[in-house]
C-alpha cells in the first residue's frame, strides 16, 4: 500500500497520520476502525467471491466503503499499520464452537510488535476493543470484556473472554494465500454459520448497532432494543443509515452458492 492509499483509508476511518508507530496510536487506529468498518457477510449473500489480494481488499473497504468478514478486513487493516511503520504477522486461529474447534484457518488476526507483541483484531465482532497484550497471561480489562491467554501445545494459546474460550491462536507466521481455502469454505460450506444468513455489525460511541437479516439491534449504555424490519426498501435503508453500506440490492440468505 502506498502513502497515498493509506492516506485515503485513514480518512475512511477518521484517524489522522500517527506521529509514530506506537501502542497510543495502535489503540487509537483500532477503536476507529471498530467503529467506522463494519463486520459484515453481505457479499456472500450477494454472489459476490471474496478476492484475498490486498489491492481487493483495501478497494472495497476504502473505495466502496464496505466492511467484511476477518480475512477481508483483518487482512485490509494489517496493510495499514504496515504502511504506516508497524510490524504486522499475519496469524491463524480456529474458531470454538459447541462441537469443538472449526476448520484451520477459521480465523486471520493480527499480531503488531512494539516493545513488546500485540494481538489485534478488528474481525471478530463484538471483542476487544483495545489490542490485548499478546505476552501476558493475567487477565486484561477491555471496554469488551476480561481477556485471558491460556497457552497451549505447539505454542498455541486459547483466547478466553469473560473466561469464554473464542479461539485458539498460532504462533506461525502466514501470509493473505494462506487463508484461501478457509475463505471459500466459509463462503460455500452449509456448515459455516456465514452462509445461513446474512450479518452486518459495527461498534458504535455508546455499544453496537447489527443487522442480522432482518432484525436490528441496537444496544446504547448496555441497554438492547430489537425491530424486525419488514420492506425492502426500509431494509436498505437501515443498513445505508445504521452501517453506513449502500447496497445495490439485497442479498439473499442462504447464500447462492449453496
Amino acid at each position: 500500500m502506498d502513502q497515498q492509499r493509506a492516506d485515503a483509508y485513514l480518512e475512511r476511518i477518521g484517524a489522522g497520520r500517527p506521529e509514530r508507530p506506537d501502542a497510543t496510536a495502535l489503540a487509537d487506529l483500532q477503536l476507529r476502525h471498530l467503529r467506522s468498518v463494519p463486520f459484515e457477510n453481505l457479499d456472500i449473500h450477494l454472489g459476490r467471491p471474496v478476492v484475498l489480494t490486498e489491492e481487493a481488499l483495501v478497494e472495497k473497504i476504502v473505495d466502496s466503503g464496505r466492511g467484511g468478514f476477518c480475512y477481508e478486513v483483518n487482512g485490509a487493516f494489517g496493510a495499514l499499520l504496515s504502511a504506516l511503520g508497524f510490524e504486522v504477522t499475519l496469524l491463524a486461529a480456529r474458531v470454538f464452537a459447541a462441537d469443538g474447534l472449526g476448520i484451520p484457518f477459521d480465523h486471520l488476526a493480527l499480531r503488531v510488535d512494539l516493545d513488546e507483541p500485540w494481538l489485534v483484531d478488528v474481525g471478530f465482532g463484538r471483542f476487544a476493543e483495545q489490542p490485548l497484550r499478546l505476552d501476558a497471561r493475567d487477565e486484561q480489562q477491555d471496554p469488551g470484556g476480561r481477556f485471558r491467554f491460556v497457552e497451549r501445545d505447539f505454542g498455541d494459546l486459547d483466547v478466553l473472554q469473560d473466561d469464554n474460550p473464542q479461539y485458539r491462536l498460532e504462533s506461525r507466521p502466514r501470509v493473505l494465500a494462506d487463508f484461501t481455502a478457509g475463505a471459500w469454505y466459509h463462503q460455500t460450506s452449509p456448515a459455516s454459520h456465514f452462509t445461513r444468513s446474512t450479518v452486518c455489525t459495527r461498534l458504535t460511541a455508546t455499544g453496537r448497532v447489527t443487522l442480522s437479516g432482518r432484525t436490528l439491534v441496537r444496544t446504547v449504555g448496555g441497554e438492547r432494543s430489537e425491530e424486525t424490519i419488514t420492506g425492502d426498501d426500509a431494509l436498505l435503508d437501515a443498513y445505508r443509515e445504521h452501517l453506513g453500506i449502500d447496497l445495490p440490492a439485497l442479498p439473499k440468505a442462504p447464500n447462492p452458492f449453496g
